[in-house]
């Protein structure tokens, strides 16, 4: 806290406008983003790679939180503020970062795939300032922002070979993506069944319930895209650059709107968090099976 104090005593309106933009990069949409960016029109693999350092990391996060419900910095010190805005955005337990295990297990992943050097650079500079904006910002501390980082990190450096190796041995993706969803649905489990103290703040236990139910869903969508595939699809990313850049947008404009059309086709059921897994899973599997059936066309643009 004595940290976060010194930033609250740097704080400038510029400041705060710009490590309120950059805090979005954490964000879910940011990495949904990115993972269809490689996973379309880059790198197949290296979508794969990105797509389960994410999935992972948001497991791991997830489940610290639920084991150690740390409150939030306002919440332990009532004295201490928040840039306005930012609380709205910081729901959930405080450790460890959510921003900051999204971001860095995102960009992180690019700049260990990538053998670009501006590219390195940029993404290494998302993993510093994500991270930071937290704790200027003031909705995290310094321990809740380490620890994501080193989860983080571990898993970039630890899932790079496996998912590397995937090209050629397509069993150690199938495995790994396998024991993943296996993860999923022991920690939606524990969630959901476990006795909580009764002083445990009920909204954040909520929302960590929630995020079980739509990791789960996300986790069996991108187990059935990558098997289906894998036998029959062989989707190939080629296509000319304004083909990508229309390939991309498009494809992910339709798949935020299966999500929220889901979310309205569902409206009957009266179980909102099974909707809310039922929604994620039919995104993921759009994304990773049904989109790229529309590819071959996009290779065929720009050819005369």
């Amino acid at each position: 806290m004595s940290f976060l104090y010194f930033l609250e005593d740097l704080r400038h309106p510029i400041l705060d406008f710009f490590f309120s933009t950059i805090t979005h990069l954490g964000e879910e949409t940011i990495f949904m983003a990115l993972g269809m960016l490689f996973l379309w029109c880059i790198n197949k693999y290296e979508g794969y790679y990105l797509l389960t350092v994410g999935f992972l990391g948001t497991q791991i996060n997830q489940l610290l939180k639920a084991i150690f419900r740390v409150p939030r910095p306002w919440v332990k010190d009532p004295n201490f503020t928040v840039v306005d805005g930012a609380q709205a955005e910081a729901t959930g337990y405080s450790f460890p970062s959510g921003h900051t295990q999204s971001s860095v297990g995102s960009f992180g992943s690019i700049a260990r795939w990538t053998k670009r050097r501006w590219l390195l650079i940029l993404s290494i500079a998302a993993c510093v300032l994500v991270p930071f904006s937290r704790m200027y910002l003031g909705v995290h501390t310094p321990l809740d922002v380490g620890v994501s980082v080193g989860i983080s990190l571990l898993l970039i450096f630890g899932l790079y070979p496996l998912v590397h190796k995937a090209a050629q041995k397509p069993n150690h993706m199938r495995i790994l993506l396998l024991c993943i969803l296996v993860w999923s649905i022991a920690q939606l489990l524990f969630m959901k069944f476990y006795p909580f103290p009764a002083d445990a703040d009920a909204a954040n236990l909520y929302s960590g319930l929630k995020n079980a139910y739509k990791m789960l869903g996300a986790l069996a969508g991108f187990v059935v895209a990558y098997e289906l595939d894998l036998r029959f699809i062989r989707y190939e990313t080629k296509a000319c650059f304004w083909a990508q850049v229309l390939k991309w947008v498009l494809g992910l404009g339709l798949s935020l709107g299966l999500k929220e059309l889901a979310y309205v086709a569902l409206g009957w059921m009266s179980d909102e968090l099974l909707m809310r897994a039922i929604a994620y899973f039919l995104l993921v599997l759009f994304a990773g099976a049904v989109w790229p059936l529309t590819f071959k066309y996009f290779q065929k643009l720009g050819k005369k």
